[in-house]
């Protein structure tokens, strides 16, 4: 398994980055997980998964 991962600080970048992407697609899509912590991690966890989905497709191409 190494070399698959993106290290300490990519997985920092992709948690930030997923945060915006997981607020906007889901404000696109119109769902409200709420407000709070608990939904702050829901929706960074939700777009730093669509954001490595992404990745990955982009990598394989």
């Amino acid at each position: 398994m190494k070399g698959r991962g993106f290290g300490i600080l990519g997985n920092i970048v992709v948690g930030v980055i997923g945060a915006f992407v997981g607020s906007f697609t889901l404000g696109l899509v119109g769902i409200s997980i709420g407000g709070g912590f608990i939904a702050a991690v829901a929706n960074a966890f939700i777009g730093a998964v669509i954001l490595l989905f992404l990745i990955g497709l982009i990598k394989r191409a």
